[in-house]
């Protein structure tokens, strides 16, 4: 066990409460004395709730001195994404506009954690309404990378994944409408999941049937993710997606310990994207050169996506615009610029604009699924870079191998959206690090519901590329 109890697993936790070698209250007073000591500089939180994670502590004390617990994660520390809501506790959605919000419901999967035993710390930094891959907003400043505070830890669920990154709790729910739990994953070293569309209930989108968003579980280890998946996951009334979804398997006895048998992976260098950085490049390949000793066939695959990012854009900024629009009289000031610009050419997307993008999803959805016809497994990087500046407009082109290489969305993360066009589950793993000390992902996306497969794909991966015993040096 590691002597530094804010970086043991969710898993190892649990085993120590067991044991009665750690106690809730020690882990808790422990990762809120890492969150206070690491605010001013990684910035990962906008809200914090000590008393009342205490208060749960000491109840989950009491239940292990009995013998029992609470849940299947009782007295496990979690952050919540500020996009989520949670009773009682603010939920500003990244916006100066909703600042003041204060619910009084939690969404289903914070309830969910918190009757599996899951003890809420608090909301994790997120740009407004998620809007880009940079986390930054007019109410939490700028959030940046544990690795190098100089770059930023990704978006839209940076503080999430800088939480866990960093020892502020070994469980963060983020959601991901582009890539957004498995940008920061990759920015900052950390497990980061995607389910299948439904998989996990996301009942509080404006667009249910058309929906983009996700929810998913960033942690340091696999078998963490699969925790929270487990936690997380099923049907609800509120998301039409989830009904009728296939019983989530059981993973307690997923080991990464027996080589993989009968998968066959398509491997792609670029998906819908034209640069990719040399460093990059190089960590991700020797990670796919290491894939046939793990079990896996490996085909070289040629891209089979345009660009999507005139699509993204005009169904994502439609729908932001439509979202916000009501605010631009009454409270201009508390919108951020770059949402303001990202509105802007909202309100131009014309009707034939928007249906053109929901033909190009479906598409989307046709291309992948024709890979899995052959294949098994799809294998990307995660991103096309390691992470820009941790103040980068996010209106800017970003810069790969010396040449401007275009908008994030089309050139850094093209190979994150894609997936949440089509559906498919896809998780973001380490896969090395730069000589900047930078983390890079590498990504593997599998068949609609099947994360278990999924998975176990992540665990073999992981211990054969071990990375939760790597620290930042903050």
């Amino acid at each position: 066990m590691s002597n530094d109890i804010t970086y043991l697993s969710a898993i190892e936790l649990l085993d120590a409460y067991s044991t009665r070698q750690l106690s809730p209250i020690e882990v808790m007073d422990a990762t809120l004395a890492r969150i206070e000591n690491l605010q001013e500089t990684v910035n990962a939180f906008v809200t914090v709730c000590p008393d009342q994670a205490l208060m749960v502590a000491k109840e989950a004390e009491k239940a292990y001195g009995k013998g029992g617990s609470a849940g299947t994660i009782s007295g496990i520390p979690f952050s919540v994404k500020d996009l989520i809501q949670t009773d009682g506790v603010r939920t500003t959605f990244g916006s100066a506009v909703f600042s003041d919000n204060l619910p009084n419901t939690d969404a289903v999967v914070v309830q969910r954690m918190k009757e599996s035993g899951g003890i809420l710390i608090g909301k994790t930094t997120t740009p407004a309404l998620g809007h880009k891959a940079i986390t930054s907003s007019l109410v939490s400043g700028i959030s940046r990378n544990p690795w190098n505070l100089d770059y930023t830890c990704g978006g839209s669920s940076g503080g999430a994944a800088a939480a866990v990154a960093s020892g502020m709790g070994p469980f963060a729910i983020g959601t991901d409408g582009g890539g957004s739990v498995r940008i920061p994953a990759s920015c900052c070293g950390t497990v980061g999941l995607k389910p299948t569309l439904g998989r996990v209930p996301n009942e509080a989108t404006s667009d249910l049937f058309g929906s983009l968003s996700y929810t998913g579980p960033l942690t340091r280890t696999v078998a963490d993710a699969a925790l929270m998946l487990t936690t997380m996951a099923g049907p609800n009334s509120g998301d039409p997606w989830s009904r009728g979804q296939p019983p989530l398997p059981d993973f307690s006895a997923m080991t990464g310990s027996s080589p993989l048998k009968h998968v066959k992976a398509a491997w792609f260098p670029l998906l819908g994207n034209s640069e990719l950085d040399t460093e990059v490049k190089s960590i991700v390949e020797a990670a796919v050169a290491q894939l046939p000793t793990l079990g896996m066939e490996v085909d070289l695959a040629e891209d089979i996506l345009d660009s999507g990012d005139a699509m993204w854009r005009a169904i994502s900024y439609s729908a932001q615009n439509a979202r916000m629009e009501e605010y631009l009289e009454s409270c201009p000031d508390r919108i951020d610029p770059s949402l303001r610009r990202n509105m802007e050419e909202g309100a131009k997307v014309s009707g034939l604009d928007l249906q053109q993008g929901l033909f190009a999803r479906s598409n989307i959805y046709r291309a992948i699924e024709s890979v899995f016809d052959q294949h098994t497994l799809i294998v990307t990087p995660t991103l096309a870079a390691p992470p820009p500046i941790a103040n980068f407009d996010a209106h800017d082109e970003i810069i790969i191998n010396g040449n401007t290489a275009g908008k994030l969305r089309a050139a850094w993360y093209a190979y994150t959206h894609p997936f949440n066009m089509s559906g498919h589950p896809a998780i973001s793993l380490p896969c090395g690090w730069t000589n900047d000390g930078l983390p890079v992902g590498i990504q593997f996306i599998a068949p609609w519901y099947q994360e278990d497969f999924l998975l176990q794909v992540a665990s073999v991966f992981e211990q054969a590329m071990p990375w939760a015993d790597k620290r930042p040096h903050i």
